[in-house]
């Protein structure tokens, strides 16, 4: 893998990422696959709309289906027919966020399974290797993530943690192909964030992520964080915002330096009717403000007999071929086509996003 900035504009960088299963012009959204599946759409699809990259995660992935199902199948890529590069997420935050119980040790984590309750462990060793395994692009290294509001002391140890299972997962790595992504933690403490930069980037990797926000915090010190960090990363390897975000704070964060995102709100959003339009398609870094764009709830009444589409300056298949109508009775019928439908305009839409951004960087 290697990694080019062609320009920058202020702090906002516009490059191009190599990877084993293709290149990916930065910045760029990631469409989430967490179990292996954009839900409600095909990789064809995918493909159709320009997505460049799928984000997958190891602990669902260990769960269901199971490593053993996936090793026969050749690896991630050939059981879920993508061609194209695969990022995983290592499992902390979802052991963080979804376990039923969990017991973090130096050594790593216990959990057990929010689907049937078994035990499980997950070390930077192991999650390196499952990664693997699952045939990776881009594989993210254990950390310790916690909630924004704990105390200064639980920070601390995560930092501390955070790093130690940094250096285990690099050294832990036998793949020739795959690419390791290391975490700064840090919460919303300036001096921590700053310790955990500077300690994660004495390891040698091949990109940075921001960890530990989008979970709570204001968004004045989401930027105000990024920004920090940005600062302390490498210039010459990518950084990513790990979990965020709506479509105004991308612009911001972009502006602060950061070149990869990943972010359930499109997909989420879509199978709840929620979907993103264009007010203006700015041309500018600085035109793009708070309100380029608009959320339309397609289940309102409001477009019973509205039969424009959703918006018809969007070039997807669901803006081109149905009504706002034939849509808000999809979602009203209960039909499972609707979120299909929602799905694949709001994934065009935030591809839509990153492409103008690239253009005005």
């Amino acid at each position: 893998m290697s990694f080019t900035i062609h320009t920058t504009r202020g702090l906002a960088r516009r490059g191009t990422l190599k990877t084993s299963h293709g290149k990916i012009e930065t910045p760029f959204f990631m469409a989430v696959a967490t179990k292996g599946s954009v839900k409600a759409v095909t990789p064809s699809e995918l493909h159709e709309l320009g997505t460049q990259i799928v984000l997958s995660n190891t602990y669902h992935l260990v769960l269901r289906p199971g490593m053993s199902v996936i090793r026969k199948a050749g690896g991630l890529h050939r059981f879920m027919k993508w061609d194209g590069p695969i990022l995983t997420d290592s499992g902390g935050y979802q052991v963080f966020s979804l376990a039923k119980f969990r017991k973090i040790t130096d050594r790593g984590v216990v959990f057990r399974s929010h689907v049937d309750g078994s035990r499980h462990e997950l070390t930077p060793e192991s999650s390196i290797h499952i990664q693997e395994a699952i045939g990776s692009d881009i594989m993210m290294v254990l950390d310790d993530v916690r909630a924004h509001d704990v105390p200064r002391s639980v920070v601390r140890e995560a930092v501390e943690r955070t790093t130690a299972w940094a250096a285990r997962s690099v050294k832990a790595k036998r793949s020739r192909t795959a690419k390791v992504f290391s975490i700064v933690q840090g919460g919303i403490h300036r001096d921590m964030r700053q310790t955990s930069a500077k300690q994660i980037t004495k390891i040698a990797c091949d990109g940075y992520a921001i960890g530990g926000l989008a979970v709570g915090e204001t968004e004045k010190d989401m930027y105000a964080m990024t920004k920090l960090t940005t600062a302390l990363l490498p210039k010459n390897k990518p950084r990513y915002f790990m979990g965020g975000a709506r479509p105004y704070q991308i612009v911001e964060l972009v502006k602060r330096g950061v070149d990869m995102f990943d972010c359930v709100i499109p997909t989420r959003n879509a199978r709840h009717g929620k979907l993103y339009v264009w007010k203006k398609k700015p041309h500018t870094l600085s035109a793009f403000g708070r309100t380029f764009f608009a959320e339309m709830n397609i289940r309102s009444a409001t477009y019973a007999k509205d039969m424009r589409p959703v918006d018809a300056s969007c070039a997807c298949m669901t803006c081109t071929t149905f009504s706002r109508a034939y849509l808000r009775h999809l979602f009203a019928a209960e039909e499972p086509l609707a979120l299909r439908l929602a799905t694949i305009h709001n994934l065009a839409f935030y591809l839509e996003l990153m492409s103008r951004i690239q253009k005005s960087i």
